[in-house]
């Protein structure tokens, strides 16, 4: 009898986030790897982090504008995949850093950079083995009126300027002057 293979278990982009995973703020960016605007938008995010830190966290979601960087689909996918192995934050990082020069082999090269040693990796980024997972992130993002990245969020609400770190701060402090929403006490019957 052959042995059966384990299922792929997936961490979402949903499930990786840095930071407090208690923070009474979360900061929910979406985003692009070859975008000069988002590769902007990382620094600040990298400056609030630390201004807020222990009273934050943060999530990158996936919003690649293929017709404009048609690199940045697998981009996205590759940040996936190692985030599988626990290594999302590091390859985020190194692709803003080499957002110009995001071809497959590229992107294997970073996998090692990042300190991923899965020998599935380049399979993975060629069969679309995340692709699911930036879909998923691109249909919520529409769902939520996000059109070109960077397009941030901090709790849900829409920051409508422009992602400087003063304008995210001021978002961030508002957010955490209000009060929380407590939730009704289950009646008994």
């Amino acid at each position: 009898m052959p042995a059966q293979k384990e299922p792929l278990i997936i961490i979402k982009p949903t499930e990786m986030w840095v930071g407090n995973e208690k923070a009474p703020v979360t900061l929910m960016e979406w985003g692009e790897y070859e975008s000069e605007e988002c590769a902007k938008a990382n620094e600040v995010v990298k400056q609030i982090l630390e201004k807020y830190d222990g009273r934050i966290r943060f999530q990158f979601r996936h919003f690649p504008l293929t017709k404009i960087h048609q690199r940045s689909l697998k981009a996205s996918e590759s940040a996936v995949a190692a985030g599988q192995t626990g290594k999302f934050w590091e390859m985020h990082n190194i692709l803003f850093n080499n957002r110009r020069n995001l071809g497959t082999t590229s992107l294997k090269l970073y996998s090692k950079e990042a300190g991923i040693s899965d020998k599935n990796f380049l399979d993975n980024l060629v069969n679309g083995t995340f692709g699911w997972q930036v879909q998923d992130d691109i249909k919520e993002g529409l769902e939520r009126g996000v059109k070109e990245p960077p397009v941030f969020f901090v709790n849900d609400e829409m920051v409508t300027l422009k992602p400087t770190f003063e304008n995210l701060s001021k978002a961030i402090d508002h957010a955490l002057k209000k009060p929380k929403k407590k939730t009704a006490a289950k009646k008994r019957a």
